[in-house]
């Protein structure tokens, strides 16, 4: 639509801005392998973090960032903490449900400590999940108390298992566009709102569609306007807060060179490294028309400002 109010949670605008991107990142994918690593917050903690949004979802990119930087310090998996990833907050599920979590864009290595080289993971693994569930929970933990929020948190949560997961992302192009569209909109789409109208008790009703995990079928739901509006509203961000963060050598600021890093990454993995060169496109031969007919106008010489223009030219 040519006029919107442009506010990063409306469902309906800022769609060219995914697509712009999108477009950056895949620039600056490497020739390499890439994971989807996904920290999630345990069920018992989601009615904590929705009401303390800003310093959770702060401590869950701290806690994340932290834990994949530590494991990629040991030699065992890379031996550098030189990372350089996307992270994403996604906090909603396929029914509007609260359901924070943070996806991870890890391209499979890192740059060695002294920054000559480049230490290439496994092509099936990047980090242990279980170690990073561990991790992640204790820096969360930790983050918790320099907040002072640690008193109003069940003990329960510090005991069980939290969900971290890792998986081969192949070269990253399907993570990205998967993640993309939730970068500049949240939770649901106007596609997918079915019907809105009053019910028998006074109260509306909405009707929207949503897909099971595993499946294709599109299912619908309806709920009360009030639910629909509380689900909604429980996925807008603190004002102001970022949800992608880009860390070590795929932030704006890091002075790696992304051409020599992925040159650097080629020569490792012995890999062809291609050097295109485009050509850059002269303007076309400007030819003017009559503004009458339109058709083409033909110079056929220059007039001098003092001669008349029936003395030179024949126009008959």
């Amino acid at each position: 639509m040519p006029r919107s109010c442009g506010n990063r949670h409306c469902p309906q605008c800022q769609g060219h801005k995914a697509k712009q991107w999108l477009q950056s990142q895949l620039e600056k994918l490497l020739p390499c392998v890439y994971f989807l690593v996904t920290f999630t917050m345990p069920k018992e903690l989601r009615r904590f973090v929705r009401a303390h949004p800003r310093e959770c979802y702060r401590a869950m990119f701290d806690a994340a960032s932290a834990t994949l930087t530590e494991l990629a310090r040991n030699a065992k998996y890379i031996g550098s903490s030189k990372l350089g990833f996307t992270a994403v907050l996604h906090t909603w599920g396929r029914t509007l449900s609260y359901h924070p979590h943070i996806h991870c864009i890890v391209p499979g290595g890192a740059i060695s400590e002294d920054g000559q080289s480049w230490l290439p993971s496994r092509t099936d693994f990047l980090v242990p999940a279980r170690a990073a569930s561990v991790l992640f929970r204790a820096k969360f933990k930790a983050a918790m108390a320099e907040c002072g929020l640690l008193k109003q948190i069940p003990g329960s949560v510090w005991t069980k298992a939290w969900v971290v997961h890792s998986q081969a992302a192949g070269d990253g192009r399907q993570s990205l566009r998967y993640l993309a569209p939730y970068v500049f909109r949240v939770a649901i789409s106007n596609r997918r709102i079915v019907n809105c109208q009053p019910g028998p008790d006074g109260l509306g009703r909405v009707t929207f569609s949503y897909r099971k995990r595993g499946s294709r079928r599109y299912r619908k739901m309806t709920v009360t306007a009030e639910e629909f509006i509380r689900r909604f509203l429980q996925h807008v961000l603190p004002r102001g807060f970022q949800k992608v963060r880009h860390y070590g050598f795929a932030h704006p600021r890091c002075r790696v060179d992304t051409e020599w890093l992925k040159m650097l990454v080629t020569v490792t993995l012995n890999l062809v490294y291609v050097l295109t060169a485009s050509a850059k496109r002269l303007p076309a031969k400007y030819h003017p028309a009559c503004p009458a007919c339109g058709g083409p106008l033909t110079c056929v010489g220059i007039l001098p400002a003092n001669v008349p223009l029936a003395v030179v030219f024949d126009t008959s």
